[in-house]
């Protein structure tokens, strides 16, 4: 039985307030690093009381410090919206390279197992579909994207690197698009900017003809496939996400009628490297974990609906 305390890198951040808040519910005390470039206080404040609960605003970009035992590292941190890592670059790059880095060393000398965080964008613009694990993936290493995806391709190269030549106990998660409240409205992601603009019958913006898929799934699901990676003996790469597989322009289209909406729908133009499909084969996590997502769409975006009234309500009143 490993130490019950783990360090959540990125933990102020929207996925990262989830876990942290998971872990708290399994009796794992709990870390939480983030320097709040993209992350927010305002997403852990409820855990702050908390006596197995620790916010340090570090940057993992730097030599990580944990005082006492750790049993697990979730490395969560980095800039995950295009909007985001496109406004930030550089920085997109070093915590996926040397942020890594860090979080890998202290897991090796703290002893504690250590999960990734990937993403589906490792494979890029897919050329198989749904996508499986064993998929190479085709990323353009010098497009707009690239800070991102291959930000992300290094730190699984350096988590695989750890794990056979020194060997720490890590895994690789690969995320597929997550949803669900404390995402910000500014996030720059689809469900966000769609909702944002249904609720204040602003033109839903879809990008290209809106007929690039995606796959969504809900933060709760997401978070329960990560942490029983996490605690479990699986070196991964494993995908988690759900196989729910929607256009962008069916999307904006059921946004609208959720949030009763009088919003008309603009089209404007599509990303650079912007993929035209994404669902993954989630046959290992199904094998191993016993996981599937169990949150449906309906009740997913609904709650997302509902947390946003109310956050974009605190804003209009703040």
């Amino acid at each position: 039985m490993r130490t019950p305390r783990a360090v959540v890198t990125g933990g102020a951040g929207f996925l990262g307030s989830h876990l942290c808040e998971a872990l708290l519910a399994r009796d794992i005390s709990v870390v939480c690093l983030d320097n709040l470039l993209t992350g927010s206080a305002r997403t852990i404040a409820h855990l702050l009381p908390r006596r197995d609960f620790t916010f340090l605003q570090s940057d993992v970009t730097r030599p990580v410090r944990v005082e006492g035992p750790v049993g697990y590292v979730f490395h969560l941190a980095s800039a995950a919206s295009p909007a985001d890592y496109l406004r930030w670059p550089i920085q997109t790059l070093e915590v996926g390279s040397q942020g890594t880095r860090n979080a890998l060393e202290l897991a090796r000398r703290k002893d504690a197992r250590f999960l990734l965080a990937s993403t589906s964008e490792v494979y890029g613009d897919p050329l198989e579909h749904p996508q499986r694990e064993s998929y190479w993936g085709n990323v353009n290493p010098v497009g707009p994207r690239s800070v991102y995806d291959e930000a992300k391709r290094f730190g699984e190269a350096l988590t695989s690197a750890f794990r056979h030549s020194r060997g720490l106990d890590a895994a690789i998660v690969r995320i597929f698009n997550t949803y669900g409240p404390r995402m910000r409205p500014d996030d720059g992601r689809a469900i966000p900017t769609f909702v944002r603009q249904a609720l204040r019958n602003e033109p839903l913006t879809v990008t290209g003809d809106g007929s690039q898929t995606r796959s969504i799934c809900h933060v709760d699901d997401t978070v329960r496939g990560i942490v029983e990676l996490g605690l479990a003996g699986h070196s991964g790469p494993m995908n988690i996400g759900s196989p729910y597989e929607t256009s962008m322009l069916e999307l904006a289209r059921r946004i609208i009628d959720l949030t009763g909406s009088r919003s008309p729908i603009r089209f404007i133009d599509r990303p650079v490297d912007d993929p035209a499909v994404r669902r993954p084969d989630t046959s290992l996590a199904r094998a191993e974990l016993g996981w599937e997502p169990a949150v449906t769409v309906e009740e997913g975006l609904r709650g997302t609906i509902e947390w946003f009234v109310r956050e974009l309500a605190l804003t209009r009143s703040a």
